[in-house]
């Protein structure tokens, strides 16, 4: 029993190497994100950029990176996700390489644009790639690892904006961005090292390769032939396994729009709804305004020299990390909505007080705060990021990755990013022209009364889905709200009535 207990702890960690390396990649998105907070301080400096250029440079990645967001789907159907992972961090090392070098504000807006052609491959296939390698009741946590490397690389980036901004003003910002460029080399070959996804190799009719991984990441070899009959049922590979593989392999994910878009049944239509929707809502809460632009933020509250604002934004970044971990641990035992949910109540609860904090901050005469409004407007900071950091940030990756069927979770994944992506560049790009024209505590305001429609969203359209093998969660969608609360109500109602009589002579 000791020996085989030791082989089971082997192969499951086993499993969350492998989710920790194809995740390592969203690293690289996370200190981009991260970096560029405190180097555009500096560029704003060196290349004399007004705020319009400011914006643009901050929301270009986003936009770019739906280019590699809407193709990333359709090519790792095509050569499989251990090499779309590989191609993503080949793009972000050309990328980071001209922004490094960049003499013009041109150069280095091309080369976010690069680098966001990276992202954009990144954030789809780091979640989809934990989601099938992982079994049902780790899958939460590993498909939350790709946000908790963010988060890991916004924080390096905010520790390389305080190191290296005592570089000269020519080099330091270079540095800043450059640096990228050497993990993503180092990525582009060590994914190689690491097995390719179970269900992609089934839908390619390689059903003993398949098993020969699930045998490394699953507990025991039972296990792995129960998986192994999941994914080729849930493929319709079941009783055929060399035509309809051949047929699968042979159409790159074609036809999978129009069941997505055009035709879905009611089940599909409710997991496109909800899949896109929480990445729709995700960024509307304003993190990646209070993440990129945290220096502008810290400084409006009245921190005033450059270094204690980056220091500050370091906070932010080890709070960011220290409460996706937690998540990380609590989404597979208490489940995804009482996180999401509650997550969202810490959100508006922040954004409301940091809303007021700044309202009075800014109608307070220079230098003259209220001490409450500071301490509260800064504390606020940290709350929103964490109350962020322990629901939203995790869960929107690891639920959109985990709802869609085998047969549509890549290209539904890249669909997701896109809309994650769009509404990321529109509050990156916008947010310095919003608080301009309706003051930066009333942008805040805004984000909370979002926050409010995003939590009535989850609550009413996104059903649990904790513990479910990915084979049956397409069946979890297959009532409405209505039906689903009906169906709760009458499990609660059946144990009241059966013991009904005993109750009432109790009473009486």
């Amino acid at each position: 029993m000791g020996e085989e207990k030791q082989n089971d702890e082997r192969k499951n960690k086993y499993a969350v190497g492998c989710s920790i390396i194809g995740s390592i990649i969203s690293v690289l998105m996370g200190y981009d994100t991260g970096v560029m907070s405190g180097a555009m301080l500096f560029i704003k400096e060196d290349l004399k950029t007004n705020d319009t250029q400011v914006q643009v440079l901050a929301g270009i990645l986003n936009v770019c990176a739906l280019v590699g967001s809407l193709t990333a789907g359709r090519v790792s159907d095509c050569v499989g996700r251990r090499l779309t992972i590989s191609l993503a961090a080949c793009i972000f090392l050309a990328g980071s390489v001209l922004m490094g070098l960049a003499p013009n504000f041109a150069t280095l807006l091309a080369g976010r644009c690069v680098a966001g052609v990276g992202v954009g491959y990144a954030l789809m296939i780091a979640p989809v790639y934990a989601a099938e390698i992982a079994s049902a009741d780790i899958r939460g946590s590993l498909t939350s690892l790709p946000e908790i490397c963010i988060s890991f690389g916004i924080l390096i980036g905010y520790v390389a904006n305080y190191l290296l901004a005592k570089l000269p003003l020519v080099y330091g910002w270079r540095a800043m961005l450059g640096l990228g460029a050497l993990p993503s080399a180092a990525l582009a070959l060590g994914v190689l090292a690491m097995p390719e996804s179970p269900r992609w190799l089934v839908v390619q009719g390689r059903a003993e390769e398949a098993l020969s991984v699930l045998r490394r990441v699953c507990d025991r070899p039972s296990e792995a032939d129960a998986r192994l009959a999941e994914i080729k049922a849930a493929a319709g590979l079941a009783d055929d396994d060399g035509g309809a593989a051949a047929a699968n392999a042979g159409s790159g994910g074609k036809g999978v729009w129009r069941e997505l878009f055009l035709h879905p049944t009611p089940p599909v239509r409710r997991i496109v709804i909800a899949a896109l929707g929480i990445h729709f809502f995700q960024h509307l809460t304003g993190i990646e305004a209070v993440v990129l632009y945290s220096p502008r933020i810290f400084k409006a509250a009245g921190i005033a020299s450059r270094n204690s604002v980056l220091a500050a934004t370091i906070g932010v970044g080890v709070t960011k990390t220290a409460f996706i971990l937690t998540a990380i641990l609590l989404v597979d035992r208490i489940g995804r909505r009482p996180l999401y949910l509650s997550s969202l109540a810490g959100i508006i609860a922040s954004l409301a007080c940091l809303g007021m904090g700044l309202t009075v901050i800014e109608r307070s005469p220079p230098h003259h705060s209220p001490a409450w409004a500071v301490v509260l407007a800064i504390a606020t900071v940290f709350t929103f990021v964490a109350s962020f950091s322990i629901g939203v940030g995790p869960i929107t990756w690891a639920y959109s990755s985990e709802v869609y069927p085998l047969r549509l979770r890549a290209q539904g994944a890249s669909v997701g990013v896109a809309i994650n992506r769009v509404m990321n560049a529109g509050v990156s790009m916008t947010f310095v022209s919003l608080y301009k024209a309706i003051t930066i505590g009333g942008a805040f305001f805004l984000f909370a009364g979002l926050a409010v429609a995003a939590a009535t969203f989850f609550y009413l359209l996104c059903p649990e889905t904790q513990g479910k093998p990915l084979e049956e969660i397409e069946e979890v969608f297959s009532q409405g709200w209505r039906a689903r609360r009906r169906a709760s109500a009458a499990a609660v109602e059946m144990p009241a009535s059966g013991g009904g009589g005993g109750g009432g002579a109790t009473m009486a």
